[in-house]
């Protein structure tokens, strides 16, 4: 039973988290001939706020550069 667990800043819509939960489970039954009804997958979404890279939240770089 593949689980995939992806860790993502938030922000995205519900539509897009479902195409990413379906590409990353197709990929699966791809990669390894893994049955659909085997594949997990957890999408956890991190605060803008607590997620940093270079010591900088995305809040900040986001704030930073308008978008």
């Amino acid at each position: 039973m593949p689980f995939i667990e992806v860790t993502l800043a938030e922000g995205r819509t519900p539509e897009q988290l479902g195409r990413l939960v379906l590409a990353l489970t197709q990929a699966a039954m791809e990669a390894i001939d893994a049955p659909a009804e085997s594949v997990r997958v957890v999408l956890r979404e991190v605060p803008p706020t607590h997620w940093a890279v270079g010591g900088v939240t995305l809040a900040e770089r986001r704030s930073a550069t308008g978008s």
